[in-house]
């Protein structure tokens, strides 16, 4: 892979250094499908309880299990690259299955974090973590951000029979498809 997005065999090399380097590392994961300034702050906010930030990536695949077959959006290489592109964002590894467990067993960080709309005990890959000695937090979200609330938002304003014309006189409107 190229740019901060890792292959899982590569970044298990990297994550060697950074344990000999006393880095604290802290892994999340999640779809990120559209990003959002929830997004920006969750990340932010993880990067601040250690050194090395990792963020797992759902593949396409893993996403329609999750989520239904209407989603990713936005293809997973788009997303992995979107997310490794924000600052607070070190590393980032695609994943194919539905749950982080095995990124998680072979990483092993020292933090591992999730959204408040988990229960701590609840967290994939905390057993494996405690084990070693780390800690699994949550982080609240920043309300009304959501990628479900952008996609209901553009549904509804792309299913309106008609749209304002954005030139000429207000009460002007226009065909869906004809802008």
């Amino acid at each position: 892979m190229s740019g901060k997005t890792y292959a899982l065999s590569d970044l298990v090399r990297k994550r060697a250094v950074w344990k000999e380097e006393k880095r604290k590392v802290v892994f999340t994961n999640g779809v990120f499908d559209i990003l959002h300034r929830g997004h920006g702050e969750y990340l932010a906010a993880a990067k601040q309880l250690g050194d090395v930030l990792i963020v797992g990536v759902n593949s396409d695949a893993s996403v329609r299990c999750i989520k239904g077959p209407l989603r990713p959006i936005v293809p997973e290489d788009d997303r992995a690259y979107l997310v490794s592109q924000l600052v607070p964002v070190d590393a980032v590894c695609i994943f194919a299955e539905e749950t982080p467990l095995s990124i998680i067993s072979a990483l092993v960080p020292d933090v591992l974090v999730k959204g408040a709309d988990w229960d701590v005990n609840d967290v994939i890959g905390k057993d494996v973590v405690e084990a070693a000695g780390g800690t699994v937090r949550t982080i609240p979200f920043v309300p009304n951000r959501s990628t479900t609330t952008i996609i209901d938002v553009i549904k509804a304003r792309y299913t309106e029979p008609v749209l304002p014309r954005s030139v000429g006189t207000p009460s002007e409107k226009i065909p869906l498809g004809k802008a």
